[in-house]
């Protein structure tokens, strides 16, 4: 009954079709992920530039490129269950407040170690901002395009990946010192991350968190109503499940809850491994290709290989996110880099061939934003109730950071081992496990409320 009662009430904004709102609030949120993506890139060029002027080890390098995805997963975990305690709006642009502080403060590093330690601050801010911007955007969308609508706020890192090579070369080719040039990739993280400070801070409060929390626009208790009732249909303060802990032991403690929180967080983990350990190694990947290349040759190389394979790969997940399914788009996606990563890695003599070497590398990247880099993303903001939606997608997400954080320490040190052999094999195992767990333990949410998603475990499988 009290399914059908949300649904109802929410049954207007399901059926609503985007509009100028849903297009504003998605560029909002979509600025944090340019930023996450800017970074992910150009943290290899700029370590490219750090070890020959600090003479860095294996171990810093591996250090400097993971930490920011380590802290992430810190931020996820923290912003998300602050934002299911207070509400998305009064959270909403303290996580890019900590995102550009971070950047800024990483262009005065003095060594090795106080960027890696400046980074951690830049990780809490990204992981932030991705349950409370996803959540944001899906709570406000409708059924029939919820997927577009947040796909295309994590679409926005297809912009920072093109932004960010294209920036380091003409950088570059200037004849600015490596040592300015490099504090300035890093700074520059900061821009886009305080150009949207404002505008998050003057956002509505998400109708159905107010709902759920019997709360008004204007911060006072509802004085009845079907958020002030708990399962059992008992009268609850809306503050009764305000403490830390109780949100995370919510999601565990049921069967459904369980199962779906399990199957997103590893499918993120097994994804990121492999995404963020071949992006953030590229220039290792590509070197592998052209060893003798200079830094600027590679980093355009990159940016090829973005604008042909990984844009295009977003736009259609966007496109179709809500025709094909997020289930079928992920399974699709798995088993197609899988394919590559095995090509990479056991096909004799392939990086001695530059086109179709490239060609491969390339589909890696075109069915990784088609396919989970963009539906890892926008599962969790599905498949949770309201009070533990954005706790549900940090935890998810965390997982992913920490799964970042293994591939980004591991992919050197394999590239420095056993070459592609070693790295792109063990991308391509995790991948096959990213499919079984797919096909497992995550639903279809295509078509259907979040009110429908969020119906009790006797209901609902």
């Amino acid at each position: 009954m009290a399914t059908s009662s949300a649904t109802a009430d929410f049954q207007a904004m399901d059926d609503a079709k985007p509009s100028a709102t849903h297009w504003k609030i998605m560029w909002i949120s979509g600025m944090g992920f340019f930023t996450d993506a800017y970074d992910l890139f150009i943290i290899g060029v700029v370590m490219a530039i750090l070890k020959k002027q600090w003479h860095v080890s294996h171990l810093d390098e591996s250090l400097v490129e993971s930490t920011a995805l380590l802290a992430s997963a810190i931020g996820a975990l923290l912003f998300g269950r602050v934002a299911d305690m207070l509400g998305r709006k009064r959270i909403y642009g303290v996580e890019v407040l900590v995102l550009a502080a971070g950047a800024i403060a990483c262009a005065f590093s003095p060594n090795i170690y106080w960027l890696i330690a400046l980074r951690f601050i830049l990780g809490i801010g990204i992981g932030g901002d991705y349950p409370v911007s996803a959540t944001i955007m899906s709570e406000y969308a409708g059924k029939s395009s919820r997927g577009m609508l947040v796909s295309l706020v994590f679409a926005m890192q297809a912009a920072g990946l093109i932004v960010g090579p294209l920036f380091a070369s003409a950088l570059l080719a200037t004849p600015l010192s490596q040592n300015i040039i490099w504090r300035i990739l890093v700074g520059f993280g900061a821009v886009p991350a305080l150009a949207v400070y404002w505008q998050r801070r003057g956002m509505k409060e998400s109708p159905r968190y107010l709902k759920a929390a019997g709360k008004k626009e204007d911060g006072s208790d509802e004085k009845s109503g079907p958020g002030n009732k708990n399962t059992s249909g008992d009268e609850e303060s809306p503050k009764a499940k305000s403490d830390f802990s109780s949100g995370f032991s919510s999601l565990f403690g049921d069967p459904k809850l369980r199962i779906r929180l399990i199957g997103a967080s590893l499918a993120w983990f097994l994804m990121d491994f492999a995404y963020y350990g071949n992006t953030v190694s590229s220039p290792l990947v590509l070197g592998a290709l052209g060893g003798n290349d200079s830094l600027i040759k590679k980093t355009l190389t990159q940016l090829g290989i973005f604008a042909v394979f990984a844009a295009p790969g977003y736009a259609i997940a966007a496109l179709t996110m809500d025709k094909l399914g997020r289930k079928f788009i992920q399974n699709l996606g798995f088993f197609m880099m899988a394919a590559a990563f095995s090509a990479m890695a056991f096909v004799p003599g392939l990086e001695k061939k530059a086109v179709p070497f490239l060609i491969i590398y390339g589909i890696s990247f075109f069915f990784t934003e088609f396919g989970p880099n963009s539906t890892t993303f926008v599962y969790p903001s599905e498949i949770f109730p309201v009070e533990q939606r954005t706790t549900g997608h940090g935890i998810a997400s965390a997982m992913g950071k920490l799964g970042g954080f293994v591939g980004v320490f591991l992919f050197p040190i394999f590239m420095h081992w056993k070459g592609l052999l070693a790295a792109e094999s063990a991308a391509a195992t995790v991948c096959v496990l990213g499919l079984i767990v797919t096909s497992t333990m995550l639903p279809e949410t295509k078509g259907k409320s979040l009110e429908e998603l969020s119906e009790p475990s006797s209901k609902s499988a």
